[in-house]
């Protein structure tokens, strides 16, 4: 479990939820797998045994590579086989491309004019990449069937190429349904755009996929809506101004409806996450600012288990600050605030890898990289989530206490072993050694300083909702 931490002007962090609201999912670390020089990970089931799999693609300083790990069905994995795929690689997808129900891989290359595909045979292991011919280097890849013919088509962001022409386009590759691919069509993208990200989806509602894209067209940086015709070209129907400088985009349904696709996308530069809200005929509404410091990625996904999307969001800004934001969706469009969880990832995925029914999220971050699952579990929720700051108190005396309602959201019951504050601080509460499913119970804390100076410590919470301890935080002054 991840101890939540919020940013104040004084101190790390501690986790943030609104006041009065439903706690979003709450998240443990069950697994950190030391990888190579990683950047992303795609999930998919590649050895058909009903448990999700892992795909690192990562590159080196001479080649690309594809790392799988096979899930165990508990949120750990073990290492399957390395495959060579192109120069840089930096992001892939998976479906199966011959329709036979065996998952194959497609992988961008940041450093040649080719997207590479590995055919997998169905027990976890792929054939050698093929590289397909594109006008110019790509910098993402996603996969549906935009040519309107039933077989799964190759799209690709494409940039400047080998030779130094620059195509700025967005590139379709028509799948042949044997997993080979014809010869790109291209769409010039609007304005000038250079697109770094790129999501697919039916934003007009007339059964063809469309795709949004993120990038700069300078000075401005904008999200653009591309509707596609159904025969591999698109129409380009509108542009968005979104914060400096595009990371990631996703689409979800933000809203109680799920009836219009609705867009996520992260800019570093200005550390903020921004959403426009779909209407359902193309367009989207303009974007609504959300502060996350020095975000990474964006995922979409039910994380609360209420039949909306929610966003989890990847943040760096020093090691002992990396994590993830998660946002529940309220239901109108618009999210909660952040709650947060220590991990230091940054492109976000998502998959149920431990086979509770409860959506989980894997990144890849760190020096050295490490692949990180987050399980949701999902049963615990603590209000206020905002540290217990005691702010200043006198050395040899002690605070007035701050209280913790703990809320069981769980069908079972809660047991607590244990419950501990740091040094300088100290804990009593009314939960004893179980909480009901559905009850509450208070926990206290109160500050003895021993030194002046800034102190910070945790509560440490042992319990059966997580396989690591969960913590409050605690902050205060000796003065």
């Amino acid at each position: 479990m991840f101890r939540r931490i919020v940013r104040t002007s004084v101190v790390l962090a501690a986790w943030i939820a609104a006041l009065g609201m439903p706690a979003p999912a709450q998240f443990e670390t069950r697994s950190s797998i030391l990888a190579a020089d990683g950047v992303t990970v795609v999930v998919g089931d590649f050895n058909g045994d009903g448990v999700p799999d892992l795909a690192e693609v990562n590159n080196t300083p001479t080649t690309g590579e594809i790392q799988i790990l096979l899930g165990k069905g508990d949120g750990t994995f073990h290492s399957g086989a390395n495959y060579i795929a192109g120069i840089f690689p930096l992001y892939g997808a998976t479906a199966s491309l011959r329709n036979n129900g065996v998952l194959d891989l497609v992988v961008n290359d940041k450093l040649n004019d080719n997207v590479w595909v590995l055919l997998g045979n169905g027990d976890g292991t792929f054939e050698p990449a093929v590289g397909y011919p594109t006008t110019a280097e790509s910098y993402m890849v996603a996969l549906g069937d935009f040519t309107g013919d039933g077989i799964l088509d190759i799209a690709a962001i494409e940039g400047e190429s080998v030779s130094g022409t620059n195509c700025s386009c967005l590139e379709i590759l028509p799948g042949n349904g044997d997993g080979t691919f014809g010869a790109p069509i291209t769409t010039p993208l609007p304005h000038g755009l250079t697109a770094y990200e790129l999501t697919p989806g039916d934003f007009n509602d007339d059964g063809l996929l469309d795709i949004a894209t993120a990038g700069e067209a300078f000075p401005n940086f904008e999200v653009a809506i591309l509707l596609g015709n159904g025969d591999g070209t698109f129409t380009a129907d509108g542009r968005y101004s979104v914060s400096p400088v595009p990371q990631s985009l996703a689409s979800g349904y933000f809203t109680a409806s799920r009836r219009r696709l609705d867009l996520a996308e992260v800019s570093e530069e200005d550390s903020s996450l921004n959403v426009l809200l779909g209407e359902g005929n193309g367009r989207f509404g303009q974007s609504v600012y959300y502060n996350i410091s020095f975000p990474g990625g964006v995922t979409a996904g039910d994380f609360t288990g209420n039949g909306r999307d929610d966003v989890a969001v990847s943040y760096f800004q020093f090691p002992s600050e990396a994590g993830i934001s998660v946002l529940a969706s309220n239901g109108d469009g618009t999210l909660q605030a952040p709650v947060m969880y220590p991990a230091e990832v940054g492109y976000l995925a998502t998959g149920d890898f431990n086979g509770d029914g409860k959506l989980d999220i894997v990144g890849e971050g760190g020096n050295p990289g490490y692949i990180t699952i987050l399980l949701n579990t999902g049963v615990v929720s603590f209000s206020p989530t905002t540290p217990l700051n005691f702010k200043t108190q006198s050395i040899g005396t002690m605070s007035k206490a701050q209280t913790v309602t703990l809320t069981n959201t769980g069908t079972a019951e809660l047991k607590i072993k244990s419950m501990k504050a740091s040094t300088g601080f100290a804990v009593t509460s009314t939960c004893g050694s179980s909480v009901a499913s559905g009850a509450k119970c208070t926990i206290s804390a109160t500050f003895s300083p021993t030194k002046k100076g800034a102190v910070q410590g945790t509560i440490s919470i042992v319990d059966s909702a997580s396989s690591k301890p969960q913590v409050i935080e605690l902050l205060g002054t000796g003065t």
